[in-house]
C-alpha cells in the first residue's frame, strides 16, 4: 500500500510539472488559469478536511508553479543593464521567497491535528507539578492575580507548588553600585515576599541576572523536584482547570516533553485598540494558535511559546534545562528536545488569559525580540542541519524561522513600483496581457487559498498591515543579528501602561515620511500617464501597486495614533453569580465584567435602600472553593452602568488576601472568553475588507495629524490598585 501511495504521489507530481512547463500564449494561459481558479473557488466552498483539502492545495500550487516558471524564464531584465538588473533580481528573489514560503506553509498546515481532551487521572495517578511564574519588573498588582490563580488551580494540594521566580530582586540588583537600583530591588523583594506569604506561594530569587528568562527558569529547576513544570508569564493567569486539561497527556506518552496551549489576551494590542477592531475581528495571534500550531503538531513540531505550557522535567534535564543561547528560549528549547527524539503536543483550548503591550512602541519592542531570536536560531542552530530532526520537523522549524524575514519582502514590494515610476527602471519585463494572465491569476489563486486556510482567523489585508508597521523597524533588527548573532539581549515587554489622551506614538515619524513619499510618487505617476501614453500600461500597473502601498501606509497612521486606554489589567466577561452586601442589605447579583480592580454587576432584585455612589460594602462568593479562605472582596459602589439602574460599576478595594476570591470569580472557567474568541472567527469578504482598509486610509491621516498637533505624550506605567481619596467608611467585619 505504501508503494502504491508513493507511486501515485510521484506520478501526480510528474504530471503537474509537465503541465507547468508547457509553453503557451497569454490568451491560453489566461483561459486555463481562469478555469483552474473557478475550480479552486468551487472546491474551497466545501469541507476543509479530507481529500478535497489536498485537491485545493494541489490546484492552487499548479497556478503558483506556473507563475514561478514564467517569472523565471520570461520577465527578468537583461544582465547588461545593471541599473535595472540588480533591483530586478532583488524583486525576483523577494517573489521567489514568497513562493517558497507558500509551499512550506501549505506543507505545515496540510493536515492540522485536533487533539482529544486529556485523560482525566485520579488524584493518586497525578504527577507532581512545579508551577513557575518568572518575573523581572512586573508590579505586585499584576503578579497578584496570576499567583492567586495559579495557587487556586484544581489539583491535589500536596502534588503542586507555585513559585514566583523574581529576577527583579536578585543579589546582583540588591548590591548594585547605583543606590536607587539597589533600594528598588530591596523594596521589591520585600513586597513580593510578603505577597507570596499572603497567597501561599513560594518566593525565589537568585544571585545574578544571567541568561535572562531561561537562566531564571533554570535557577528554579535547581531548587525544585516536581515531575512536571508548568510555566506562566507574570501576566498570564490560568483557568482553574489548567492542569486537569493538560497533565493527563503525559501519562499517555512517556516521550512527551511539552503540552502547549494558546495564549488568549484580555486586552487589545495597539493595532486592535487604535483601529477599534478588538471586539469583532480575529486577533492577530489567532492564525498562529488556531491553525499553524495545529499544523505543526501534525509533524511533531509544535513548539514551546514561553508560557501557558507544561514540560517534563526529565526531558529538560537531558538538555541541561531551558536553552539560553538565543533570546527566544522557548522555541530554542523545543528545537533541542525535538532533536533528541522527544515529542510535543498542542491543545487548542485557551486556558490562560493575559495582557498584550498597550503602546505601539512596546508592541514593536516585543516583536523585535521575537524576530531577532528566531533569526538567531536560524543562524546559530539552523534547523535544516540540526542532527536528530525528521524532515517534516526541519521544514516546520524553517517555516517558523523564515517567516521573520518578511520585512525584507515588504520593503522590496514597497520600493519596486517607485523604481519604475521615478527612474524608469524596467525591473519586471512583461506586457499587460502577460501580467494579467500570469501575475493577476497567481495573486487571485494565492488569496483564494489563503482565505480557505486562514480566513476565519485572519481577515484580508490584515497581514499586510501588521507586516508593514513592523517592517519599518525590523529590517534594522534583522541586519544587526546577521552581523552579530550573539549580541541581542532579552528585553522585557512593558505592561500596564495607561494613555490619558489620544496622542502620536513616539515611533510615528517614519510612517508620515513614507506616506508623504508614496503620495508624491502617485502624483508623479499620474503626471507620467498623461504625458507618456506609450508607457500607459506599465504606468497603470505600477501606479496601482503604489496606490495599494499608499492605502496601507495611510491606514498605518491610524495604528501609530494611540487611543486613550485605562490599564485595568485583565478584564473578562462573566456570568458568575455572587452576592452584594451593602449595610444591612444583601442581594444576589450577576457579574457581567470583572477585573482585579472593578466589576460590573447586575442586581437580580431591587434593594430597599437604593445604592449610592461611594457606598461601601462587600462582594460575596457563592459556594466558594475550599482554598478560598476569605470568600469576599471589599468594594465601593460606583455609577450605574445602564439606564435601568440595575447594573452598577463597583470598585474592588482589594488587598493580597482577597485575590484568591477575585481569581475564583474571574478564572473558575474561561467559557465566555473562549466564546468571545470563537465569535470573532468569522470570515470577511474581500470587497468589504478592502472598503474597510480604504476607510482607515482616508480618515487615519487626519486623526494622526490632529493628534500630533493637539497632544503631548502622556503615557505612564500605572499602579493597578486604585484607592478612593476620600476617607473610607468603616467596613463590616468579614468572616473567614
Amino acid at each position: 500500500m505504501r508503494i502504491l501511495s508513493l507511486f501515485i504521489w510521484i506520478t501526480s507530481a510528474a504530471a503537474i510539472f509537465a503541465f507547468v512547463l508547457q509553453p503557451v500564449g497569454a490568451d491560453v494561459q489566461l483561459l486555463v488559469s481562469a478555469l483552474t481558479i473557478g475550480f479552486l473557488f468551487v472546491i474551497t466552498r466545501f469541507n476543509k478536511a479530507g481529500p478535497l483539502r489536498y485537491i485545493a492545495l494541489a490546484t492552487a500550487s499548479i497556478i503558483v508553479l506556473r507563475y514561478a516558471y514564467w517569472r523565471t524564464t520570461s520577465t527578468l531584465p537583461p544582465i547588461d543593464d545593471l541599473m535595472s538588473f540588480i533591483p530586478g533580481m532583488l524583486l525576483y528573489v523577494a517573489e521567489m521567497f514568497c513562493i517558497f514560503m507558500f509551499f512550506i506553509s501549505v506543507f505545515v498546515v496540510a493536515d492540522p491535528v485536533e487533539r482529544p481532551r486529556a485523560r482525566q487521572l485520579s488524584d493518586e495517578e497525578l504527577p507532581t507539578v512545579d508551577v513557575f511564574v518568572p518575573s523581572y519588573n512586573e508590579s505586585a498588582e499584576i503578579l497578584s492575580l496570576t499567583l492567586a490563580a495559579a495557587a487556586g488551580m484544581d489539583y491535589p494540594s500536596d502534588k503542586f507548588t507555585v513559585y514566583l521566580l523574581d529576577d527583579g530582586g536578585t543579589d546582583q540588583k540588591r548590591n548594585s553600585s547605583d543606590p536607587e537600583t539597589a533600594q528598588a530591588a530591596i523594596d521589591r523583594g520585600q513586597a513580593l515576599r510578603t505577597l507570596c506569604l499572603d497567597l501561599g506561594v513560594h518566593y525565589m530569587t537568585r544571585a545574578q541576572n544571567v541568561h535572562a528568562k531561561a537562566g531564571n527558569l533554570n535557577a528554579g529547576m535547581e531548587r525544585t523536584s516536581g515531575d512536571l513544570i508548568a510555566v506562566f508569564d507574570a501576566d498570564h493567569a490560568p483557568e482553574r482547570a489548567f492542569l486537569r486539561e493538560t497533565v493527563g497527556h503525559f501519562s499517555d506518552d512517556p516521550d512527551l516533553f511539552l503540552v502547549q496551549t494558546p495564549h488568549f489576551f484580555a486586552n487589545p494590542d495597539p493595532v486592535e485598540r487604535n483601529l477599534g477592531t478588538y471586539k469583532h475581528m480575529p486577533a492577530e495571534n489567532e492564525m498562529f494558535y488556531t491553525m499553524i500550531q495545529k499544523g505543526l503538531d501534525r509533524w511533531n513540531a509544535s513548539f514551546f511559546c514561553g508560557s501557558a505550557a507544561v514540560l517534563r522535567r526529565e526531558a529538560l534535564d537531558e538538555v541541561g534545562g531551558f536553552s539560553g543561547i538565543t533570546i527566544t528560549e522557548d522555541c530554542e528549547t523545543a528545537l533541542e528536545l525535538h532533536s533528541r527524539g522527544w515529542n510535543s503536543l498542542y491543545v487548542d483550548k485557551p486556558l490562560i488569559t493575559g495582557l498584550q503591550p498597550e503602546t505601539f512602541a512596546s508592541f514593536i519592542g516585543q516583536r523585535s525580540r521575537w524576530c531577532r531570536g528566531m533569526i538567531q536560531i536560524l543562524i546559530l542552530k539552523n534547523p535544516l542541519f540540526k542532527q536528530g530532526l525528521t524532515l517534516p520537523q526541519r521544514l516546520s522549524y524553517m517555516s517558523s524561522c523564515f517567516f521573520w524575514l518578511f520585512p525584507f519582502v515588504r520593503t522590496a514590494f514597497l520600493v519596486a513600483p517607485i523604481l519604475f515610476i521615478l527612474f524608469n527602471l524596467k525591473i519586471f519585463n512583461a506586457s499587460a496581457e502577460d501580467f494579467l494572465a500570469y501575475t493577476v491569476t497567481y495573486l487571485i489563486a494565492s488569496e483564494i487559498l489563503r482565505n480557505y486556510l486562514y480566513g476565519q482567523m485572519r481577515w484580508p489585508w490584515i497581514s499586510e498591515l501588521y507586516e508593514y508597521v513592523q517592517s519599518v523597524f525590523l529590517v534594522r533588527a534583522i541586519v544587526s543579528v546577521i552581523f552579530n548573532p550573539r549580541k541581542p539581549t532579552f528585553n522585557v515587554t512593558d505592561k500596564g501602561v495607561s494613555l490619558n489622551q489620544r496622542q502620536l506614538s513616539n515611533l510615528a515619524w517614519p510612517f508620515f515620511a513614507i506616506f508623504a513619499g508614496l503620495g508624491m510618487v502617485l502624483s508623479y505617476a499620474i503626471y507620467r500617464y498623461q504625458t507618456e501614453p506609450a508607457l500607459g500600461d506599465l504606468i497603470i500597473i505600477t501606479g496601482a501597486w503604489n496606490l495599494l502601498n499608499l492605502i496601507i501606509a495611510g491606514a498605518a497612521l491610524g495604528i501609530v495614533t494611540e487611543q486613550p486606554n485605562d490599564a485595568d489589567g485583565i478584564s473578562l466577561p462573566s456570568a458568575r453569580t455572587a452576592e452584594l452586601e451593602v449595610g444591612n442589605q444583601t442581594v444576589p447579583v450577576t457579574i457581567r465584567q470583572i477585573s482585579s480592580e472593578k466589576a460590573i454587576v447586575e442586581l437580580k432584585k431591587s434593594m430597599s435602600t437604593p445604592l449610592r455612589a461611594g457606598d461601601y460594602g462587600r462582594l460575596l462568593l457563592v459556594d466558594p472553593p475550599a482554598h478560598v479562605i476569605l470568600p469576599s472582596v471589599p468594594v465601593f459602589i460606583g455609577k450605574p452602568s445602564g439606564s435601568d439602574h440595575r447594573s452598577f460599576v463597583i470598585e474592588l478595594d482589594a488587598e493580597a488576601c482577597h485575590f484568591p476570591a477575585i481569581a475564583s470569580l474571574m478564572l473558575a472557567d474561561l467559557d465566555l472568553p473562549r466564546a468571545l474568541r470563537d465569535g470573532r472567527q468569522k470570515r470577511r469578504s474581500y470587497p468589504v475588507a478592502l472598503l474597510t482598509l480604504i476607510r482607515w486610509a482616508i480618515f487615519s491621516p487626519f486623526l494622526a495629524i490632529t493628534a500630533g498637533l493637539s497632544s503631548k505624550s502622556t503615557s505612564e506605567r500605572t499602579s493597578r490598585r486604585r484607592r478612593p481619596t476620600a476617607e473610607k467608611p468603616q467596613p463590616v467585619v468579614e468572616a473567614a
